[in-house]
């Protein structure tokens, strides 16, 4: 199986490489409402996870990296080139994306579906070769949807369409894939595969992806925290500023312990019951 193409990094003289996805002060407005507020964030090789309580702004910045949201201010610089000088095709070779609410034709097939995430490489034109298949086999195989590939999408349940978009998101064999809510609808040992597999990719990949389970996020090599559109703490799923600011965004409600070899996401059951009285006492 191949792997994906090498970013070609801009160089300036003897500086070091650009970084393969990168903002600077992004300002992104939905409507007139102000969703993300001069963000700056430097994406390298490794799984990042993007968390955050609701409104943070998490899948508006996905959006904002693929291409896919207008942006009030500020830049998305891919490969040491702002996104917006990319061609529609380079960039879909080179970004990998995956919407939370993905869609595809009921009516095609399994193997049809994810044989369209080779569609950046080849174009609309080209004959798929034995390599083509060999990636679209893999991806299928990766995400344990080989075995029905000749299904309908119309067929198939939630957990099972949300498998094969992945495996689609797979096949382009971009070096940056971005995914939002890959988890939706998938049972937990599904869950944990996919986290193993990010895991996976991230050793030669650019992997982003947002997510609203917290423990599943803190498998990831590193966290970015978003609250009110705006980062509050960067940094490996080890760090304690990354843990302490996951308790402040979630007003306390949580606290991160470690089980065994993981850091995971406790509720705190105190705070839920100080947010029950409060909902029972009647106003002064």
């Amino acid at each position: 199986m191949s792997t994906p193409t090498p970013f070609r990094h801009a160089r300036d003289g003897g500086h070091p490489p650009s970084p393969p996805l990168s903002t600077t002060a992004l300002h992104v407005h939905l409507g007139a409402r102000p969703v993300l507020h001069g963000v700056t964030l430097v994406f390298e090789r490794g799984w990042t996870a993007i968390v955050g309580p609701n409104g943070a702004g998490k899948s508006t910045l996905l959006r904002a990296l693929a291409g896919l949201q207008p942006l009030a201010a500020g830049e998305v610089t891919l490969a040491g080139r702002p996104l917006g000088q990319w061609s529609a095709r380079d960039r879909a070779r080179q970004l990998a994306w995956l919407a939370q609410q993905a869609e595809a034709s009921g009516e095609l097939t399994v193997r049809d579906v994810v044989h369209l995430g080779r569609l950046p490489q080849l174009g609309l034109f080209a004959t798929p070769g034995p390599q083509d298949e060999a990636i679209v086999q893999q991806a299928m195989h990766d995400t344990e949807c080989h075995a029905w590939q000749h299904r309908r999408l119309s067929a198939l349940s939630g957990g099972e369409r949300q498998r094969v978009l992945l495996a689609r998101a797979l096949a382009v064999q971009a070096p940056v894939l971005l995914l939002d809510e890959p988890t939706t609808h998938l049972d937990p040992p599904h869950q944990v595969a996919l986290v193993r597999q990010m895991a996976r990719l991230g050793r030669t990949q650019v992997v982003i992806s947002v997510l609203h389970d917290l423990s599943l996020a803190l498998a990831a090599d590193r966290l970015v925290v978003l609250a009110a559109g705006a980062v509050r703490a960067v940094g490996d799923r080890d760090d304690p500023a990354v843990h302490a600011a996951l308790v402040e965004v979630f007003g306390g409600a949580i606290r991160i312990a470690r089980v065994g070899p993981q850091w995971v996401a406790l509720p705190q059951l105190h705070s839920l019951r100080d947010v029950s009285q409060d909902l029972q006492e009647p106003p002064p």
